[in-house]
């Protein structure tokens, strides 16, 4: 296989979720993914992964899943499993500490916070493709939460519009190692074009390692 490398004009980070619900200690979902994040140091390496991109001055987006507001889906014909269950935990609450970005990863001057998706893609019904392409951006190197909802949907949505996507695998977690092994060895293959670890990531956009 060719070895991966990224030229920094067309490639961009894509931060998925880094809520401190997801990834806080505290936070709402963090006891269900504690155990998985922990096992590969996602955070870590998501932090790692933020600042290499950083330090090679690519443009850093972030796809946000919506915030619970009160009366969410409450006049809805149709609700998701997905979206029922944000429904009753109020997952990343407006207004609160749950529903803030953890403070690692609070986007900084010329980062781009695409619209807030309701589901699970950061691209449907959002502007994340437009500003990708307003940006130049042809390349995508993703991180964050959960492996086989959010990164899933939102790999697969970026290669259904011509995206070129490479995922960091030790960078995303999952509620279990099986879903995991689903997201990461059975599904994001079709889609992505590299499932790599921290450290060879941070080598393909020419550094030897994170800021």
């Amino acid at each position: 296989m060719t070895q991966l490398s990224f030229d920094r004009n067309n490639t961009g980070l894509l931060v998925v979720d880094p809520y401190n619900d997801f990834i806080s200690e505290g936070g709402k979902i963090w006891p269900r993914i504690k155990e998985v994040a922990e096992a590969s140091n996602c955070v870590p390496h998501m932090l790692q992964m933020l600042n290499a991109a950083r330090e090679a001055k690519l443009r850093v987006f972030y796809a946000m899943h919506h915030r619970y507001r009160a009366g969410d889906y409450e006049n809805w014909k149709f609700v998701a499993p997905i979206q029922r269950a944000a429904w009753h935990r109020k997952s990343f609450e407006f207004g609160t500490w749950g529903g803030e970005f953890r403070a690692e990863f609070v986007p900084q001057p010329g980062d781009v916070v695409a619209s807030e998706h309701w589901c699970s893609s950061g691209f449907a019904n959002t502007d994340l493709d437009l500003e990708l392409k307003r940006h130049g951006i042809q390349r995508l190197i993703v991180i964050g939460l959960v492996a086989h909802t959010c990164i899933e949907a939102t790999v697969r949505y970026a290669a259904e519009l011509g995206y070129d996507v490479t995922v960091v695998k030790d960078a995303v977690a999952d509620y279990s190692q099986e879903m995991m092994h689903a997201a990461l060895e059975v599904n994001l293959p079709n889609y992505a074009s590299a499932i790599v670890d921290t450290t060879e990531a941070i080598e393909a956009i020419g550094l030897t390692q994170a800021a």
